[in-house]
């Protein structure tokens, strides 16, 4: 069997592997060994001795000190209570419009996605307040569930994003030009989810009735929304700001961020030494999962691409002639099929050695490339039947919401993320107008 065919073959078995239950990290991991004696003439040592060194350069590199950094604030922050005071105070500003609090929703799930940067936290936090205030006035049961999961997927995308850390990391793409290229993709989709929600519920009233009652003045609203949202804007001046100004590095950047984060907690009175240890035992776990993701990723990596897997693919995608629009669409569903049943990590780690080879050979700019991905990879949280904001939400869900609801509510969503990410192909100026607004024409290759 040539090196090329056992490649092709280590990557359908992986899809075996997964299809059986198998954890990703350690089936990835398992393969290379496997593939990789198999591959070299039966020899252990030269293959451990290669992962080992990957291993190692995994370790070493600087700029993923920032992913458990980035997580560390995000639960503090969810622990000092910002997205309550977002949402509580969008409901008091937006209650009264039809459909208000849903646009609520995701205008308080884009402010707490652009301080915390992680899913989980945006979408549990704002869930467990928004489900009993809209299921109260009776909004669809659908749209409540979609809304929250497709706001709660900002959190990704927009920086300061794990994500785009991680993907700067494998592509050695700078992680500043990768934040301000998503600034655009994730404001777009957030406009999307609002449009949609004030069209549906201006269309079917029913689906998001208006809020009868108000105790509160105009003034105390203006006040309230100057006290929820200042803070976490001053946030994330300072985060994203020290990072495009080129003054830190998004490893630095997040140890401010986490400075920043304590410094609210203790201003809003919620700053306790449990809270801390709480923080430090998630951050722990949560970054425990992604090392380990990522050393598994790399060791298959490394033992695919030795094989000639990548070039076979890149080789074969290359030779079907289609013009280069239908290839970036082909790559696309690909990444948006595998987001059915892997999660982004994983994703990020079998397709981006494969990808890049033939995005260079037709000439695409990387950083565009890299930020469809990323956009792409928000669907991942969304598709069945293993999306991620799917179980989160149907964790904290009461009885009334079952999982045909959000299966339900989460497809108009899906349909605009595509809408989104077709938007950013067709203008690429969505993507690349920031990062050449802040660091000129030379990340246009």
């Amino acid at each position: 069997m040539s090196p090329e065919t056992l490649a092709i073959v280590m990557f359908f078995t992986l899809f075996v592997g997964l299809m059986l239950g198998h954890p990703l990290a350690f089936t990835l991991g398992m393969l290379a060994v496997v593939f990789g004696v198999i591959g070299w003439g039966g020899s252990a040592d030269a293959v451990y001795a290669l992962l080992a060194n990957r291993a190692y350069g995994v370790m070493e590199e600087y700029v993923l000190v920032a992913v458990p950094l980035f997580i560390f604030m995000a639960q503090l922050l969810d622990a000092s209570g910002i997205a309550e005071r977002l949402f509580e105070t969008m409901h008091i500003v937006m209650g009264r419009i039809r459909g208000g609090l849903g646009i609520a929703v995701i205008i308080a799930c884009t402010i707490f996605a652009a301080t915390a940067g992680v899913v989980g936290a945006t979408e549990v936090s704002i869930g467990l307040l928004a489900i009993p205030a809209l299921m109260r006035v009776k909004y669809n049961i659908p749209l409540i569930a979609g809304a929250i999961c497709a706001g709660g997927t900002l959190g990704i995308l927009i920086p300061p994003s794990i994500m785009l850390v991680v993907y700067g990391s494998l592509t050695q793409l700078s992680v500043g030009w990768l934040y301000a290229a998503a600034f655009g993709p994730g404001f777009l989709l957030s406009a999307l989810y609002i449009a949609y929600i004030g069209i549906i519920c201006w269309i079917k009233p029913e689906y998001g009735p208006a809020e009868t009652e108000s105790k509160h003045t105009p003034a105390e609203k203006i006040a309230m929304f100057m006290r929820s949202i200042v803070p976490p804007i001053v946030l994330v001046i300072i985060v994203l700001g020290s990072i495009v100004a080129g003054v830190a590095t998004p490893t630095e950047a997040a140890g401010m961020g986490c400075a920043g984060a304590i410094v609210l907690a203790v201003g809003y009175r919620r700053f306790t030494w449990k809270m801390i240890k709480d923080a430090c035992w998630s951050t722990t776990i949560t970054t425990s999962m992604i090392m380990t993701l990522f050393l598994g990723g790399n060791a298959f990596q490394a033992i695919f691409m030795g094989l000639g897997g990548g070039d076979a693919i890149a080789n074969f995608i290359l030779g079907t002639q289609l013009s280069p629009l239908a290839v970036l669409f082909l790559m696309m569903g690909i990444v948006f099929f595998l987001g059915c049943f892997l999660d982004w990590l994983g994703i990020l780690l079998i397709v981006t050695p494969i990808f890049m080879p033939v995005t260079m050979e037709l000439g695409f700019n990387q950083l565009w490339f890299g930020t469809l991905i990323c956009v792409n990879l928000q669907m991942a949280f969304l598709t069945p039947p293993f999306g991620y904001s799917l179980f989160y939400l149907k964790g904290i869900a009461p009885p009334e919401m079952n999982i045909y609801h959000i299966y339900k509510g989460v497809v108009p969503f899906v349909c605009l993320q595509w809408v989104g990410l077709i938007l950013c192909i067709f203008v690429p100026d969505i993507v690349m107008w920031a990062p050449v607004k802040f660091f000129g024409t030379s990340v246009l290759g």
